[in-house]
């Protein structure tokens, strides 16, 4: 009985040696096997950073791809930098994905740089540089494919992780700043300019794009704001100096138009807006015969112009209004008011500004037919 049990234990122990024994033979063999498929993977990468040839990178995948086959050769912060380094160049290399793999080769990478230790980072610096370098062509390539599609929101991710990698020779700023104005992330605009305007040489086109999205905002101070600091930047600078006083017009801010309006008129002296509005500054202002001027200006670059024959006309018909023995103020405020009335006959401002004319001119039958034309518009 002794000697059965002694044998029974015996032979137990002979199958836990010769099971150790196998399976640590299985362990050495197959890390065996992973080193020398990670030498001929690293051997294929290296020839294709010589050569560029595609083939050799692909011949790599294939090799770094079959030491995955542990949990720890997965983890192996070697295995898996040359891993990033090999997808990272497919990433950007094969950038019509004509070599198969299961999931899209920025992902891999990421994937594989996920599992690098924290205290194997510093080991790896060159080669990390080289893999995000990679990533961020990657990005680049795909974002300007979306743009070519104008799907601006692809565009604008791509870019985001362009700018995640923190590549100092990838600026990107600017870019997701169009970028968020364009998907109308007004506010996400606002902080990539604002981020843009703090880099040394800004240019004009920075504030006057930002200008434009605090305009989409409602956000008229800030508009203004922009545009001033713009101004004091570069005061040479013709569309600063447009938009602004396109933004005072807007704000009824004549007073501030009034002393930068004849710089804008220089540079687009036959622009009837630019004169007409240079004419309505003054002339709210008080500066009647300045305004005068600039309304002439508009009459002689369009002698049709409703708008500057009117206003001329009133500026004479207030000076006659005032002193009716004023005979150049009652032949001019007569000519301009008649010719307003000429371009838009049923206009009633026109109309209303003859019936002051006529009744103070005594012209009795004149004022009636124009009462009567102001009595049917009232009805209709």
């Amino acid at each position: 009985m002794m000697l059965q049990i002694t044998k029974k234990r015996k032979t137990n122990f002979q199958v836990s040696v010769y099971s150790l024994l196998t399976c640590a033979w299985l362990c050495v063999s197959l890390h065996s096997h992973a080193q020398s498929d990670y030498k001929e993977s690293s051997n294929a990468f290296a020839f294709y950073t010589q050569t560029g040839d595609i083939k050799n990178l692909e011949s790599a995948k294939k090799f770094i791809d079959a030491t995955y086959t542990t949990r720890r050769d997965s983890a192996n912060s070697k295995i898996n930098i040359l891993r990033s380094m090999i997808y990272s160049s497919l990433a950007y290399a094969d950038s019509a994905r004509t070599i198969k793999s299961d999931k899209d080769p920025i992902d891999i990478t990421y994937d594989a740089l996920g599992r690098i230790k924290d205290r194997n980072l510093s080991e790896y610096q060159s080669e990390i540089k080289y893999i995000k370098q990679n990533l961020a062509a990657a990005h680049l390539f795909k974002a300007n494919k979306a743009l070519e599609k104008q799907d601006y929101a692809s565009a604008y991710d791509s870019y985001l992780r362009i700018k995640g990698l923190n590549i100092a020779t990838y600026d990107v700023t600017y870019n997701l700043a169009l970028l968020a104005s364009q998907t109308e992330q007004y506010e996400a605009a606002v902080d990539y300019y604002k981020q843009v305007l703090k880099q040394a040489d800004p240019v004009p086109e920075y504030f006057l794009e930002l200008a434009d999205i605090y305009r989409k905002l409602g956000d008229k101070q800030a508009e203004l704001n922009t545009l001033q600091t713009a101004r004091t930047m570069f005061p040479e600078n013709k569309p600063v100096l447009m938009n602004l006083i396109q933004v005072f017009a807007k704000n009824n801010e004549y007073k501030a138009i009034v002393p930068i309006i004849d710089e804008a008129i220089k540079y687009e002296p036959e622009n009837i807006e630019l004169n007409y509005l240079a004419g309505f500054a003054n002339e709210t202002v008080g500066n009647k015969d300045i305004a005068k001027r600039y309304y002439e200006q508009v009459t002689q670059l369009n002698g049709n112009n409703y708008e500057a024959n009117l206003a001329l006309g009133l500026i004479y018909l207030n000076d006659f209004l005032q002193d009716e023995n004023n005979s150049e103020a009652q032949y001019q405020a007569q000519n301009l008011l008649l010719k307003a009335n000429e371009i838009k006959p049923y206009d009633v401002n026109a109309l209303k500004s003859l019936s002051l004319f006529y009744e103070k001119s005594g012209d009795m039958m004149q004022l009636d037919r124009v009462k009567l034309l102001l009595n049917q518009l009232s009805n209709n």
